[in-house]
């Protein structure tokens, strides 16, 4: 199994799949175990809570559920499009994601 992405938490992606298809938000959490993230307004569903000291009130509380990072593709900030992207190794910067169609570095 695939343990390792080039997505990063804050990232602005958009899913591709599913039926939250053409959905886009901010990657809140990636679960590199389960290959899943989790990503703000998208995917959301509704759980019960028990009253607790931390939620005195209990009721229904709406949160994210994960995607699979294969469903979602990162948004280029510069073409504003979903995009696949490159890794460029430089010697003052480190390593830099790319965009593949304008080649502008996505933000780190």
């Amino acid at each position: 199994m695939q343990t390792t992405t080039r997505l990063r938490k804050g990232d602005v992606v958009q899913v591709m799949t599913g039926r939250s298809r053409g959905k886009s938000g901010k990657i809140l959490r990636i679960d590199h175990a389960k290959a899943r993230v989790y990503v703000e307004n998208v995917q959301t569903v509704k759980r019960h809570v028990k009253p607790s000291q931390k939620q005195p009130q209990g009721g229904v509380v709406e949160k994210e559920a994960s995607i699979h990072w294969s469903a979602v593709q990162l948004l280029c900030g510069h073409c504003a499009k979903p995009v696949r992207i490159r890794i460029k190794k430089s010697d003052n910067k480190g390593m830099q994601r790319l965009c593949i169609k304008c080649a502008h570095p996505i933000g780190n």
